[in-house]
C-alpha cells in the first residue's frame, strides 16, 4: 500500500519545474482521473475547502493565459493545465454546505456541530481572520499545489508552479471577474521535453543541518 523510502526520495530527486514540456504526449484519461482525485482529498484549514482547480484545456484561452504568464510556453504545451482559484470571502453559506456534506458522508445529524460552526464562523467569518480571509485562502490552496506535484512526481508526470502569472488578467480571461472567486496561482503538468536543458541539472538546496532543527 505504501511507497518505499528509498522509491519516495528518488521521486523528488526526479521532480523539476519543468521548463519545457512535449506537446505531442497527453496524460492518459485514467492517470489524470487519479491525480485528480488525489488534488480533491488535499487538506485543508477545518476541511472548508476553499478553492477550485480550473483545468484549461481550450487552446485559444491557453493562448491568452501564455500573453498573461510572461508568455511562459508551458501554459500552452502542456498536457493539463490547472489554475488555482479561491473565494474571495468565505461566507455563511460555504461553511454550511461543508457541514451538510460532513453530515451526508458521516451520518450525522447536523445539531451535532453546531459547536463546530461556532469555532468557524467566530475564527474566519466574525473574527480578527476575516479582514484577511483572501491570504488564509490562498495558504490554503499552496498545500494543494504541493499535493499535486508531489503526487505528479510519484507518477512520473512533470509539473511547473507558475507565480509568474497575471493573476487580474487570468481572471479576465477565464471569466472570474466580479464571481467571488480569483485567481491564485497555476501548474501545467504533463511530459518533460527530451531536450529541456533543466531536466538533468543538479538541485540547488540548503544542507539539512541548516534548515532542519530539532527542539529537544
Amino acid at each position: 500500500m505504501f511507497i518505499d523510502k528509498e522509491k519516495l526520495l528518488a521521486a523528488h530527486q526526479w521532480r523539476y519545474a519543468t521548463k519545457k514540456f512535449d506537446a505531442s504526449k497527453k496524460i492518459d484519461e485514467a492517470t489524470w482521473k487519479t491525480l485528480e482525485d488525489t488534488l480533491v482529498l488535499t487538506p485543508s484549514s477545518y476541511g472548508l475547502q476553499p478553492w477550485k482547480f480550473l483545468v484549461v484545456q481550450n487552446a485559444e484561452k491557453r493562448q491568452e493565459l501564455m500573453q498573461a504568464s510572461w508568455k511562459q510556453a508551458q501554459v500552452v504545451d502542456c498536457s493539463h493545465m490547472v489554475v488555482m482559484v479561491i473565494k474571495e470571502k468565505l461566507d455563511e453559506e460555504h461553511v454550511e454546505k461543508y457541514l451538510h456534506s460532513m453530515c451526508e458522508t458521516r451520518g450525522i445529524e447536523r445539531a451535532s456541530l453546531d459547536g463546530l460552526k461556532k469555532v468557524m464562523a467566530g475564527d474566519l467569518l466574525n473574527g480578527p481572520r476575516a479582514a484577511v480571509i483572501g491570504e488564509w485562502a490562498s495558504r490554503q490552496a499552496y498545500i494543494a499545489l504541493g499535493n499535486l506535484m508531489t503526487n505528479c512526481a510519484l507518477l512520473g508526470i512533470d509539473a511547473c508552479p507558475m507565480e509568474g502569472i497575471n493573476p487580474q488578467k487570468y481572471d479576465e480571461i477565464l471569466g472570474l471577474s466580479g464571481t467571488g472567486w480569483k485567481t491564485v496561482v497555476a501548474c501545467p503538468v504533463g511530459y518533460r521535453a527530451h531536450d529541456d536543458k533543466y531536466a538533468n541539472m543538479k538541485k540547488v538546496r540548503f544542507s539539512n543541518s541548516e534548515v532542519v532543527k530539532f527542539i529537544k
